[in-house]
């Protein structure tokens, strides 16, 4: 299996092309698939506060045998704890429940602008960074104006921006947004589970001439828009073949077509409206 390439950010800290998404993997079997994910290659690890498994990521680190420095670890702030000092709470809960004294990437979990405290938050996270208790500070689920609002109120723009993307949401407007200012997109539910999406017979055609199944297809896709897919398995065969994404090309045109398969976002998680505390 190929190597996985890191991006710099714009904090000139690195992560990992790809990463192993967490949310659903509690207790022992999740410790159990964390650590299996490690052994496998994965060193970005994707978990929140509200995912109430900080622990099991936590445990399953220390049982890899990998050197917690190879790993790039995420959480993130949920939104009953926005405020300044809320924040600076919640950053050592997390903390705590993960048994780590830094946390490399720390994220806002939704904007909530209906509660407006998101500048705060940000302020917040800023110190946390600048304390040296967290490496790299970003959001997740931010519009644009969300952070225009944000870049322009405090000067800091977030190095990672993760959200609702895959071939059924593109999200190439946002994309654009992030890449003029130097903020690497991230993509949550990058396979769009519980769908269609790996039976399109258009993608379907595209695996089949690479020689591989359609979900690599998709991964090789989001790689290749230079967004960072987080997929998820508690699974040893399905997480290796998830980061086997690195021994082939997507063509433009392939990249076009399944990027065609857009109909929008799927699961109502409009960050405008959407309330997570």
């Amino acid at each position: 299996m190929a190597e996985i390439p890191t991006y710099t950010l714009n904090d000139s800290t690195s992560i990992p092309a790809i990463g192993l998404g967490t949310y659903g993997l509690r207790g022992a079997a999740g410790t159990e698939a964390v650590a299996l994910a490690i052994g496998s290659g994965y060193r970005l690890l994707d978990t929140a506060l509200n995912y109430e498994n900080e622990r099991e990521v936590g445990d399953g680190i220390r049982t890899s045998g990998i050197d917690r420095s190879e790993i790039v670890v995420t959480s993130k702030i949920p939104g009953r704890h926005h405020g300044y000092d809320e924040t600076l709470g919640s950053f050592a809960e997390s903390s705590t429940n993960l048994g780590l004294d830094v946390i490399d990437l720390y994220l806002i979990h939704w904007p909530l602008p209906g509660v407006d405290k998101y500048v705060d938050t940000w302020k917040a996270m800023i110190a946390l960074r600048d304390e040296g208790k967290v490496r790299s500070i970003g959001v997740s689920n931010f519009t644009e104006e969300h952070l225009e609002r944000i870049i322009g109120e405090t000067g800091v723009a977030p190095a990672v921006n993760q959200v609702e993307l895959h071939p059924y949401f593109p999200q190439a407007t946002l994309r654009a947004f992030h890449e003029r200012h130097a903020i690497r997109t991230e993509s949550w539910s990058p396979l769009a589970k519980r769908t269609e999406l790996t039976r399109e017979p258009l993608l379907v055609a595209i695996a089949d001439s690479h020689s591989v199944t359609p979900t690599q297809a998709v991964l090789r896709w989001h790689l290749q828009l230079g967004s960072i897919p987080i997929p998820k398995s508690a699974d040893a065969a399905r997480q290796r073949e998830n980061l086997d994404v690195f021994g082939f090309e997507l063509s433009d045109d392939e990249v076009a077509t399944i990027s065609s398969l857009e109909r929008g976002r799927l699961w109502g998680g409009d960050p405008v409206t959407h309330e997570e505390f």
